[in-house]
């Protein structure tokens, strides 16, 4: 085995890629780069029935958005093109004959009714599994029952035909498995499985196998559904004559739904009204549009952080980490064999936490978009101001326009509530003695200096300022809470707040 760490993220283009997926390529490349190796993407498409078009690019658009960066493969080249699978046909086919011709596999010419068939009577029988295996195979229509100048016959007379392994009968196949400790499978429980299918293409145990080694990969993190196919790999890689080269394997636990019970779902998500893919996607074929974290607002460091606490904790307290920090802190030894719990909450408050800590002038844009598209005027100075003021609040960008209601808007109604229990004779002598003060000032109209006219206004009134601000509060946006109110003055400015003192004036009694 090669010093270097390589390990390859292997999706299949059959729709937009899940965010267990996801999970998967970064607990891969979390590995990689914390031993100093290589990440591959392989695109593992050898089942045409199931492509779907513009999955690839997803796939790959995908990885780009979080962070997720490819050394070799689709996309990138490298030393072992071709990195898609529909390309190595002739490879698979060569690998798959040998077997053949060294009695490890062998040609299968049942049609699919003589396979239902079989199914039939052996579930008829009670059979503990109605499975192609080393016992039903000699009832079948085989190389290891025909006469080897039929089977060459059928062959050259185009019929059609696949390549089985053939499984030993009674023996014991384990694996150390980097989580779950040793996994030990009784190879009667392992079927004949289908190597080469009759268009030529290999399945994907195969594919992977053959790729896995000729790629030099030394770790294989998959998922957990992957794990009963293990066994049969472990045997292929025997089989190959590969065994002292094989990969180590590590299954990561499963994704669960919200309630912790099951697989996580793209309905379940739709149920829980959240995505489970990565970026958008629609449909090629029906045209439905299927929601994506990133056109819902998540920041990709922030789904990135969340993800890597599914299934794996660094046993500290911390919980925001960069890129760079989870490459440091990650470890296999560390991911848990249970599955986890995806709780959407922690992914907002995730995004809440890195929306806090991003520039106020990478935030503005979307604010000011937001505000032309309801129809304000709003340069880029005032939008950076409203995320000041607001991104404390809020857990996505899209939510800080809609905070900023009370800037854009005079108000039209006031808090009744508050009015009663706020708007007295105090009240109206503060609010119209801070309107004169403003009115006569002729200093800069910003926080600090707003905030000394108000309280040298209070003091010539007589009036002490913490009883009154609730209810100025409530002149100025027409609600009794909000973020800071000296900030919040500075942004609508000086006419629209003497506008709005005034109007509280002649509209509440």
């Amino acid at each position: 085995m090669p010093n270097s760490v390589r390990v390859r993220f292997a999706p299949s283009p059959t729709g937009p890629l899940h965010i267990g997926g996801v999970r998967t390529a970064l607990y891969n490349y979390l590995f990689a780069r914390k031993m100093g190796g290589k990440m591959l993407l392989r695109i593992e498409d050898t089942d045409q029935n199931r492509f779907v078009p513009g999955a690839e690019d997803y796939i790959i658009e995908s990885l780009k958005w979080v962070g997720i960066q490819i050394d070799e493969g689709q996309s990138m080249g490298g030393p072992d093109a071709p990195y898609r699978q529909s390309e190595r046909r002739e490879i698979y086919q060569k690998e798959a004959f040998r077997l053949v011709e060294e009695g490890k596999a062998y040609y299968a010419f049942d049609t699919a009714d003589e396979l239902d068939a079989m199914r039939a009577r052996l579930e008829a029988a009670n059979a503990p599994a109605a499975q192609y295996n080393a016992i039903t195979r000699m009832q079948m229509k085989n190389s290891l029952t025909l006469p080897a100048e039929d089977v060459k016959a059928r062959m050259e007379a185009g019929e059609a035909y696949v390549i089985r392994l053939k499984t030993p009968r009674k023996e014991e196949v384990r694996l150390n498995d980097l989580i779950r400790g040793w996994v030990t499978v009784h190879s009667s429980a392992i079927d004949d499985r289908v190597l080469l299918k009759s268009d030529g293409l290999p399945t994907y145990h195969l594919a992977n196998v053959v790729d896995d080694h000729l790629m030099k990969i030394t770790h294989v993190i998959r998922g957990e559904e992957w794990l009963p196919s293990a066994p049969l790999h472990v045997l292929l890689y025997r089989y190959l004559g590969w065994a002292d080269t094989m990969p180590q394997f590590a299954h990561l636990p499963l994704l669960l739904k919200p309630e912790g019970n099951g697989k996580l779902s793209k309905r379940d998500a739709d149920l829980g009204g959240f995505p489970v893919f990565p970026l958008e996607w629609t449909d090629p074929f029906s045209g439905i549009v299927a929601r994506g974290f990133r056109e819902d607002g998540y920041l990709p460091q922030a789904l990135i952080n969340f993800l890597a606490f599914l299934g794996w904790n660094p046993g500290t307290e911390q919980e925001l980490f960069s890129m760079d920090e989870l490459i440091a802190a990650f470890s296999i030894e560390q991911v848990h064999k249970g599955g986890a719990r995806f709780d959407i909450e922690k992914a907002k408050w995730f995004n809440h936490q890195y929306i806090r800590q991003q520039a106020n002038a990478d935030l503005a844009p979307t604010v000011q978009r937001d505000a032309e598209v309801a129809g304000f005027d709003c340069s880029i100075d005032k939008a950076t101001k409203i995320v000041a003021l607001l991104k404390e609040r809020v857990s996505f960008a899209s939510e800080i326009f809609p905070e900023a209601r009370t800037i854009f808007y005079t108000p039209e109604t006031y808090d009744e509530a508050i009015a009663t229990a706020r708007w007295n004779d105090d009240a109206k002598a503060a609010v119209a003695a801070f309107r004169d003060a403003l009115q006569a000032d002729e200093g800069d109209f910003v926080a600090e200096h707003i905030k000394r006219t108000l309280s040298e206004a209070m003091q010539q009134a007589g009036i002490k300022q913490g009883k009154i601000m609730q209810a100025m509060r409530l002149a100025l946006t027409g609600s009794g809470i909000g973020p800071d109110l000296m900030l919040t003055m500075e942004i609508i400015g000086r006419p629209e707040t003497l506008v709005r003192l005034e109007r509280a004036l002649e509209r509440l009694n």
